[in-house]
């Protein structure tokens, strides 16, 4: 009884180690609005609201699922951002699924397509916390200009066209892991040959 006992509890911390890895390696998936969020309209609660409620991290990515063709997701500056300008944005989507990974620390602007939706407060601003584990490396390069005003940080973006298998939602907390993948790697070391030991 003693040994099968010991590996449940190994099987346990594998399975936790192999969840840490994930988010190390993959980043998080946050689907805007929450897991049955909709990009639209908001009824109470703002998109803002919702992320101020996370921390997003360089290698996470954000969910944005509508109707396709009647609404759209825009990457904009600060200033279309704020005055829900459409005509120019960074980046358009209309797909209905679109995953965009962030790349880059800093704010990212989204708005709808549609104007009116926009001034309804259908509109994201995302800030992405710094790498801290470059910190110590070089320092970041000066921010592109154009014609005197700061350019936002651009988005890769991945089309997705069925959702991900994985669609977390961060602990409660709001807590990230931040840790450096070679740390994270020499501790699931030692957490494996601890298991294993416990288990023989």
């Amino acid at each position: 009884m003693a040994h099968n006992n010991n590996f449940g509890h190994f099987a346990l911390k594998l399975i936790g180690l192999l969840l840490l890895v994930q988010r190390v390696v993959h980043g998080v998936e946050f689907q805007v609005g929450g897991s049955k969020g909709l990009w639209e309209v908001p009824n109470a609660h703002s998109f803002n609201q919702w992320a101020e409620s996370r921390r997003f991290q360089i290698g996470d990515s954000l969910v944005f699922n509508y109707q396709g063709g009647q609404d759209s997701v825009l990457l904009v500056n600060q200033d279309d951002y704020n005055n829900c300008h459409t005509e120019s944005p960074i980046k358009h989507f209309s797909d209905g699924h679109t995953v965009i990974k962030f790349e880059k620390s800093g704010p990212h602007y989204f708005i709808s397509g549609i104007k009116d939706n926009c001034l309804k407060n259908e509109k994201l601003v995302v800030i992405v916390l710094a790498d801290r584990t470059k910190q110590y490396s070089s320092p970041p390069p000066a921010p592109d200009t154009v014609e005197g005003s700061s350019k936002p940080p651009e988005a890769s973006v991945e089309m997705n066209p069925t959702p991900s298998p994985i669609s977390e939602e961060p602990p409660a907390n709001g807590a990230t892991s931040s840790t450096s993948p070679i740390v994270t790697f020499l501790g699931l070391i030692g957490v494996f040959a601890t298991s294993m030991a416990l288990v023989l």
